[in-house]
């Protein structure tokens, strides 16, 4: 108690300053620290988001869709005003983006076109799958395989002229298309084996060199249907030759 009245009484002496002094010193309100401890770290609400950057998913997301954009964007170009005549100038100003961000995912415009490429070649294996799961006689399938890729590509002669001519599904010239390529000649190897063991495919030359010689045909009809504009014959008329030469040659 006497200790008390004491520390009373040196408070009563003490100055107003030195008072407030002493009040300031004490621990600030819960409330208080919580507040700050929010405003050091804050919370985001927004989905994708931590600590203020995005996750990697979302930012992998973002990228894919832009990349799928801008092929959509050189397409739609593409066939509005000719693959010549589309600048990169003009896919990045419908994008409203920068031609570095551009660059980020083509390094070119026929970079683009090689897209397509893949996208043709995923178009073959699908078609070879579904020809495998049906029960045809390998002619009836190697007949309508190529006579729907020829619709395809005829459907859209200026974009597929500027493909070949870019060499955009020559693997030669284009190294990314040799693993899309030979998943689409695979399977065609494997409807030829298949037609080897029914009997209706000859046993004369290996299933190699008999899908070589069949995409041979295929590549270079279309390749001459691309550049000859004033050619008599649709592209569906020459493919279903070379088709019917094939299986001629093929017979056991």
């Amino acid at each position: 108690m006497a200790r008390e009245r004491k520390r009373r009484g040196e408070n009563r002496n003490m100055s107003p300053a030195k008072r407030a002094r002493g009040r300031s010193s004490a621990p600030p309100h819960r409330s208080s620290n919580k507040r700050h401890a929010l405003k050091q770290n804050p919370v985001h609400s927004q989905a994708g988001v931590k600590g203020g950057r995005e996750l990697p998913g979302l930012r992998e997301r973002k990228k894919a869709r832009l990349r799928q954009q801008i092929v959509e964007t050189a397409l739609r170009l593409f066939h509005k005003q000719g693959y010549e005549s589309t600048r990169i100038e003009d896919i990045v100003k419908v994008l409203e983006i920068s031609q570095p961000t551009f660059f980020r995912y083509f390094p070119s415009k026929d970079a683009v076109l090689r897209e397509v490429g893949k996208k043709g070649f995923a178009c073959q294996t699908e078609r070879l799958k579904l020809e495998l799961s049906s029960q045809a006689a390998t002619a009836e399938r190697l007949r309508r395989f190529y006579e729907t890729m020829a619709k395809l590509t005829e459907a859209d002669r200026p974009l597929w002229q500027a493909v070949v001519l870019a060499g955009a599904m020559d693997p030669v010239r284009s190294p990314d298309m040799r693993e899309p390529e030979e998943a689409s000649v695979s399977l065609l190897r494997e409807i030829l084996a298949q037609g080897q063991d029914r009997g209706d495919v000859t046993r004369a030359f290996p299933v190699v060199h008999l899908a070589e010689f069949m995409e041979g045909l295929f590549n270079t009809v279309v390749r001459q249907w691309a550049v000859d504009l004033t050619g008599p014959h649709k592209l569906g008329e020459r493919v279903r030759s070379a088709v019917e030469f094939f299986l001629r040659a093929a017979k056991p």
